[in-house]
């Protein structure tokens, strides 16, 4: 038999056509596209909220800025006193009975807050600057409890202090000693970004490790008053959240769950878990949590509670009810 040809003209007699233009429409499509993206991407985004740094903190903030750096000189900060892994301090040691596991693990990673903050930014800021190095040399030779006399005069009289409006701070006067030079020139390396960098310095070739930096800025109330306006606190179950509208971790509801309910949120507590170690407790949950779910084949009655609450067989009723007729057609009893 022989197929006879036809052409394409003769193929398509009677149908009609109109012309097609493939590029403009996938062009109108993707520019559509485009700006329906971009009109999702303005509504719905999570802000570019600028990084807090050093620098930051204190043009916003200068006076809480120098406040910070005047309790890190005195040592009376969280951080100062904060204990493993940081020093040997016992402000936020957290044990549960015997359990202590960071006190267990020591200091490994060393901070000495008057040193490391303040003395050692300020000393590699000395060249040139003849004021600065006499100011340190003052400092260091005086006795602990004039240095503690003027640090406490000195936050007193930043209680008064006024902002000028090129930044400066200006204190009353009062019996300061070196340390008024100190924290203005404290205030200078910050405003200049210098601080940031200072605090970066490592023996790595990479300047990664934020610790000092964040350390330091935690020590404040700026960074703290910035979490509350984002509703990024704990009591505000932060850790779930994301700046601006857009959804946050919603994954970890489980875990800052706790943070929000008794004992671990009471400062009188339960069973011994309370506010003074609520991280311990938490991450010890988790892990019995975590435990109990890998070894739910394992364990007698909790194993069995698919047998008991059939749920699944609701879910994939179609696949027993065949399982069923194919049963009954081979003569075998229903599964």
């Amino acid at each position: 038999m022989k197929t006879s040809k036809v052409d394409k003209k003769t193929y398509y007699r009677g149908v009609a056509m109109v012309p097609y233009d493939l590029l403009k429409e996938v062009t109108i499509a993707m520019i559509a596209v485009l700006g329906f993206v971009l009109l999702l991407s303005a509504v719905l985004s999570s802000p570019d909220v600028p990084s807090v740094t050093l620098q930051s903190w204190s043009k916003a903030d200068p006076v809480d800025f120098l406040t910070t750096a005047t309790g890190e000189l005195g040592g009376s900060t969280l951080v100062a006193t904060y204990g493993p892994p940081y020093n040997s301090g016992s402000a936020a040691v957290q044990s549960w009975g015997p359990l202590a596991p960071q006190s267990w693990a020591g200091v490994h990673v060393p901070v000495n807050a008057p040193n490391d903050f303040v003395l050692e930014p300020l000393t590699q800021a000395t060249v040139g600057d003849t004021g600065l190095a006499s100011a340190l040399s003052t400092y260091r030779a005086a006795s602990g409890d004039q240095q503690q006399k003027w640090l406490t005069n000195y936050t007193t009289g930043l209680g008064n202090a006024t902002v000028a409006t090129d930044g400066t701070v200006n204190v009353p006067s009062g019996d300061y000693g070196p340390v008024s030079v100190l924290m203005d020139r404290m205030l200078t390396l910050a405003r200049s970004g210098g601080l940031d960098a200072l605090l970066l310095t490592s023996n790595h070739f990479y300047q990664t490790d934020f610790t000092r930096p964040l350390l330091f800025l935690d020590d404040g109330g700026y960074i703290a008053d910035l979490a509350t306006q984002q509703k990024l606190i704990g009591s505000d179950w932060g850790v779930m959240n994301e700046t601006g509208r857009y959804p946050g971790q919603a994954w970890l509801w489980l875990y800052t769950m706790w943070y929000q309910i008794p004992p671990f949120n009471s400062d009188t507590g339960f069973l011994g878990i309370s506010t003074a170690n609520t991280d311990l407790a938490v991450v010890g949950v988790m892990l019995l949590l975590t435990a109990l779910l890998l070894l739910v084949p394992f364990i007698p009655g909790l194993r069995d509670i698919p047998r008991w609450i059939p749920i699944h067989r609701l879910i994939w009723r179609r696949h027993y009810a065949d399982m069923r007729r194919q049963a009954a057609a081979d003569g075998r009893a229903a599964p």
